[in-house]
């Protein structure tokens, strides 16, 4: 059996991905620490700015606000999430989040099991402003007809 060791990540060594809006900071990866059941980060959310639409095919999510006030559409439908609040989402469904209130926001995020790939784990179905992507873009190499297809075989 080999013997695994706790793993650090500080917050200033993770680059900022702000593709979807925000900035999402994956901390405790399979990279970073060498997870093997999910993988933790923290999203900064500023006033006024989003994380756009998407969904995890595999993983369910789990959210906890720290500060700050959020709303999540979960399947199109708002909620407000507030610090000390926390979240499920399960896999499948759609959600974005966008701050509403006037002072920065963060949360943690911590998604399992992973997928079984790392393309395969996040679905996009708008882009940062809002534009919805094409089904077809959308899922392209994440659970889309040509993946569910070599899945089955």
């Amino acid at each position: 059996m080999i013997k695994r060791h706790p793993g650090v990540v500080d917050l200033s060594e993770v680059e900022p991905n702000t593709r979807r809006g925000g900035d999402l900071r994956a901390m405790l990866t399979p990279t970073t620490v060498g997870s093997t059941s999910g993988f933790m980060g923290v999203a900064i959310v500023q006033p006024g700015d989003r994380i756009a639409e998407h969904y995890h095919p595999y993983s369910e999510e789990f959210i906890y606000v720290v500060c700050g006030q959020l709303e999540v559409d979960l399947d199109g439908e708002p909620h407000p999430l507030q610090p000390e609040q926390g979240l499920l989402i399960p896999s499948h469904m759609r959600h974005r989040f966008r701050n509403v209130g006037n002072v920065e926001a963060r949360m943690v995020f911590h998604l399992g099991p992973l997928a079984p790939s790392p393309p395969l784990g996040h679905v996009d179905t708008e882009d940062a402003e809002g534009r919805p992507i094409p089904a077809e873009a959308a899922h392209a190499g994440a659970g889309g007809p040509a993946e569910r297809s070599r899945m089955r075989s």
